[in-house]
């Protein structure tokens, strides 16, 4: 399974905040620091606002926080919560039009990948993979 440009954003996005944490961060800061699209960085956050990983603040000091320490947030339930949904191949979404699904023994198979790919980064938190915060911070100065 690849990660998708969507997933790779939201990633960074945690580990900018975990490594800021508890300081507030726009949109706007953490998109120049990754040289990003702004507009693009809004909608990922969004999605991990819905998720309950992010908190938003609106106005002059508003931005974005952790919605939880980081040491309880999974890597494995922020991939899951923004990739679950989406099909592996054709005959796991609502319009398969694949000729031998009613006999393939692909099904299964792929499904079971697809939890394990989840599963392997279940163990993960995002304290761990923000663990070396010192190198994070001189990387992600603006």
């Amino acid at each position: 399974m690849q990660l998708d440009k969507f997933s790779d954003y939201a990633l960074r996005i945690l580990m900018a905040l975990a490594v800021h944490h508890p300081e507030k961060m726009a949109v706007a800061r953490i998109a120049k620091v990754y040289n990003l699209s702004e507009n693009h960085l809004s909608k990922v956050a969004s999605a991990l606002v819905r998720g309950g990983f992010l908190r938003s603040e609106r106005g002059r000091a508003g931005g974005l926080t952790l919605a939880r320490a980081a040491d309880e947030i999974s890597i494995g339930a922020v991939i899951r919560h923004l990739k679950e949904d989406e099909p592996v191949v054709e005959c796991f979404g609502p319009n398969c039009q694949c000729r031998i699904e009613s006999a393939c023994g692909l099904r299964d198979p792929l499904a079971q990948a697809k939890e394990a790919f989840f599963a392997a980064l279940d163990p993960y938190s995002l304290a761990d993979v923000s663990a070396n915060r010192g190198a994070l911070a001189s990387l992600l100065a603006p």
